[in-house]
């Protein structure tokens, strides 16, 4: 269940900086996951206190290709996205260095 929650952790310039100055990361989740849900499984995941969590859902944009036979068209898919806040005595090690 939690697998088919968390899809991956979304790293990015602004978003490692969030996590430095305020103990936020980013995931990319299931579109149909509730904010419990969520929670549930970052914390029985990582093992960490999650403060609070916002969700940004992003439409599918529309793309069209020309080729010999034709032009096709879709859309990308729609994706959501979660901002995780952790307490302060949490920490998340997304790349597990380990010796």
């Amino acid at each position: 269940m939690i697998r088919s929650i968390l899809i991956k952790p979304v790293i990015t310039e602004k978003l490692t900086l969030l996590q430095e100055q305020k103990n936020q990361y980013s995931f990319e989740v299931d579109i149909n996951a509730s904010k419990v849900a969520i929670k549930s499984a970052i914390q029985s995941k990582f093992n960490v206190k999650v403060d609070s969590i916002r969700t940004v859902t992003s439409k599918g944009k529309r793309k069209s290709q020309f080729t010999k036979r034709g032009k096709y068209e879709g859309f990308r898919p729609t994706k959501k996205r979660a901002i995780v806040t952790l307490a302060k005595d949490s920490k998340i090690d997304l790349f597990e260095t380990s010796a």
